[in-house]
């Protein structure tokens, strides 16, 4: 029998219609995978993959260990080789997942006594990284620069002359708006200051940048978290840093260190997704061009629906229409997936109470019909 707290807190998310429940995959029209260029389906990946294991003689199911024990299979070095060309990285160090990434860094790289300052929007796994770590840690208004910068002076006047060491993290795309932050003035303002700038970019690599890089290649940083779970259509996750950051974290990040590593089946994904994002931009038929040009037509549709006021403003494959209260925004999105639309509804306590939402997740795939419709059919509701 369920301990009697364990209860009550599952009665409690089910009054206020927050219960969490396991969905089955569906085959309605996609506005709610992060799969936004197709490549998690994509038959050439995964004919590249077999074949390149097939070619290299590489017939293994499992990793059989830990990178420290048995598993640093080869293919690790091929693909962190791989990532440091593409994303102009120094090193390049590959974790399970992007939850890993941020739990493995933010728990060890900040010292005790250290600072971060971190946007109050920052994912769930950089917030228990933050909490793991032995760092004073205090958030800032989302996106507001100028309020981590008056944070900052504040701190110095507090504590001035110390060697303490002060991070700032952020994302370069937000999860749950959509949005992103003036890259290059907060790196300015970490420059200014002498701060370490970590960047978690899961969901803008394979999609926003010059060919799918992301949207830091031109920011100074400490650290990059890429993940390979949305565009890039596979699992895992690496961090983007100096040689000599790689080296700690392998000595100190338990997350890298307890864990057994990725099979080589995944490695030789994301390699093989790797191969295809160069490509693509080569490519007449680019998935990333196709992505941009629906992102432009969502856009466009919702100013002359007249649903702009609705919307968190958005220039990524993520846009958010605001429906408060739980009730209400699993009631739209039900209608809208019995309408053939998979559009999922985000709730609290996963973002504040009255700011619950419908998240709209758009692919290169989508067509402008599908995109049209599911606006149209929204306008009937709000």
């Amino acid at each position: 029998m369920l301990p009697k707290k364990l209860q009550i807190k599952l009665n409690t998310r089910k009054t206020e219609n927050a219960l969490r429940k396991l969905g089955e995959q569906n085959n309605i029209i996609d506005f709610s995978s992060n799969d936004y260029l197709g490549f998690s389906r994509n038959k050439n990946i995964f004919k590249a993959t077999h074949k390149y294991l097939v070619d290299n003689n590489i017939e293994q199911n499992g990793a059989t260990g830990s990178r420290l024990l048995s598993g640093n299979h080869k293919l690790y070095t091929t693909v962190e080789t791989q990532l440091c060309k593409f994303h102009n990285s120094e090193a390049a160090l590959i974790f399970n997942s992007g939850y890993n990434a941020n739990l493995g860094f933010f728990s060890c790289v900040p010292q005790r006594n250290d600072i971060i300052f971190y946007d109050e929007f920052s994912h769930a796994s950089i917030r228990d990284g933050i909490t793991m770590s032995n760092a004073n840690a205090y958030k800032f208004k989302h996106n507001d620069l100028e309020v981590l910068e008056k944070l900052i002076l504040r701190h110095y006047k507090i504590v001035p002359n110390t060697n303490q060491e002060i991070y700032i993290v952020t994302e370069s795309v937000f999860s749950m708006d959509g949005d992103s932050p003036d890259l290059k003035k907060l790196s300015q303002i970490s420059q200014k200051h002498k701060a370490h700038l970590i960047i978690d970019e899961a969901h803008a690599i394979g999609v926003l940048g010059e060919k799918g890089e992301g949207l830091t290649k031109n920011i100074n940083t400490f650290a990059k978290i890429i993940t390979f779970g949305k565009a890039i259509g596979c699992h895992g996750a690496a961090i983007l840093c100096s040689k000599d950051l790689k080296q700690f974290l392998i000595n100190f990040s338990r997350t890298f260190i307890y864990t057994t590593a990725l099979s080589p089946h995944s490695l030789a994904t994301i390699y093989s997704a790797y191969n295809t994002l160069v490509s693509e931009n080569q490519s007449k038929a680019c998935q990333i061009k196709k992505l941009e040009q629906n992102i432009l037509f969502f856009k466009s549709e919702i100013e002359k629906l007249q649903l702009k006021n609705k919307f968190i403003e958005s220039n990524s494959a993520l846009h958010c229409c605001i429906i408060p209260g739980n009730k209400n925004v699993k009631r739209l999105a039900n209608h809208l997936q019995q309408n053939n639309f998979s559009v999922k509804p985000i709730l609290s306590p996963t973002v504040k109470k009255g700011k619950e939402r419908l998240r709209f997740c758009l692919h290169s795939y989508n067509t402008k019909t599908e995109i049209s419709k599911v606006l149209n059919l929204l306008t009937t509701f709000v």
